[in-house]
């Protein structure tokens, strides 16, 4: 069975992204190392077998050749992630949704998650070390609107969507933990688990901040 695979993004714009990268990067590193991620992440999506790739991004970046491209729509970032769900959603088949930020994700482990789905399970889950979550995959894309009033980016957002699944009756399988990129100490430490021929391993290596908070 095809998977619905959504890789969620921004744009990498100065200033606009990975703002938390800045100091010691500035934001023209910070929106390299945002491009480098995002390539890495792409090209992992188009490496992977049974899957019907859709980029959902804020500001003007295209997607690959054979892509579906959405903008983001809603307020929140959760009304952001149930948009993106519903508007790339193909009839009977699940969605899996991902971000940019883990441009360690290999095809093997996003495989595996597509298999679940593909399997029967009603969701999958991969939570991120921040207490967040780095792919949430539905049988039913629409679930996903019970996201719409999950606080995101916090500490227990991966918790609180959890908590939400389960009150819709939706019991995720496991995902491997995953760390995001969101600060300087980080970038350092997803590069280091990236494999051959990242991208973003290679600009964390080109532009090395002095100073790492």
């Amino acid at each position: 069975m095809t998977v619905r695979l959504i890789v969620l993004a921004k744009t990498p714009v100065p200033g606009r992204v990975k703002t938390r990268l800045c100091p010691p990067y500035t934001p023209q590193q910070a929106a390299r190392l945002a491009a480098a991620a995002l390539t890495d992440t792409l090209d992992t999506v188009a490496a992977t077998l049974d899957v019907a790739p859709a980029l959902v991004v804020e500001g003007a970046h295209p997607a690959p050749p054979g892509w579906t491209r959405t903008a983001q729509r809603g307020t929140s970032l959760g009304e952001r992630i149930a948009h993106a769900f519903a508007a790339t959603a193909l009839p009977g088949r699940p969605s899996l949704l991902i971000g940019m930020d883990t441009p360690q994700l290999t095809t093997a482990v996003l495989a595996g998650a597509v298999r679940s789905l593909a399997a029967g399970a009603p969701a999958v889950f991969g939570p991120a070390a921040d207490g967040g979550w780095w792919a949430l995959g539905l049988a039913d894309p629409l679930i996903a609107t019970v996201l719409r009033d999950v606080p995101m980016s916090t500490a227990d957002t991966g918790a609180r969507t959890l908590t939400a699944l389960r009150r819709a009756g939706v019991e995720p399988a496991g995902l491997p933990t995953l760390r995001d990129v969101d600060t300087a100490a980080d970038a350092a430490e997803v590069a280091a688990m990236c494999p051959p021929g990242s991208r973003f391993a290679a600009a964390c290596h080109a532009l090395r901040p002095r100073v790492v908070a």
